[in-house]
């Protein structure tokens, strides 16, 4: 559920239970420091597709030591005025134990999870924004 809170401020309450408050980005008369619907669109994306990444590698026995990813919406301005997110791009910085496996069969599975991830995720498949993947990762012995 959303509400209105007066100028460009608004307060969300999620079906999963969280609330916070929203607003219009600052260039749009909306305020610093505060959930915009453009962040919350590339974040679902983000969150969505590390996720099924968590599951992929599960799955792949992948030993997952950490994950960070920074996301960035690129976005076309049409001549009136329209707005578009025509990319998600996600640069997910991965770290997997080797272990006993060799080093040459380690990162082509860390791919396949990363294509898994995106093939299963839901918002992914749900927007119309190409998604964009660029991992760096590292193998530790």
């Amino acid at each position: 559920m959303v509400t209105w809170k007066g100028e460009h401020l608004g307060r969300i309450v999620m079906g999963n239970g969280p609330e916070m408050d929203f607003s219009a980005p600052p260039d749009s008369q909306g305020f610093e420091g505060i959930l915009t619907p453009e962040d919350a669109f590339v974040a679902a994306v983000n969150t969505c597709i590390m996720m099924m990444f968590l599951w992929s590698c599960e799955r792949l026995k992948i030993k997952l030591l950490s994950y960070e990813c920074r996301a960035e919406g690129m976005k076309l301005i049409e001549l009136d005025h329209t707005e578009i997110f025509t990319q998600v791009r996600l640069f997910p910085e991965i770290r997997v134990q080797a272990g006993d496996e060799a080093l040459a069969k380690i990162e082509p599975r860390i791919l396949r999870a990363l294509k898994s991830a995106q093939k299963y995720s839901l918002v992914a498949n749900s927007i119309k924004s190409e998604v964009i993947i660029k991992p760096k990762i590292e193998i530790i012995q």
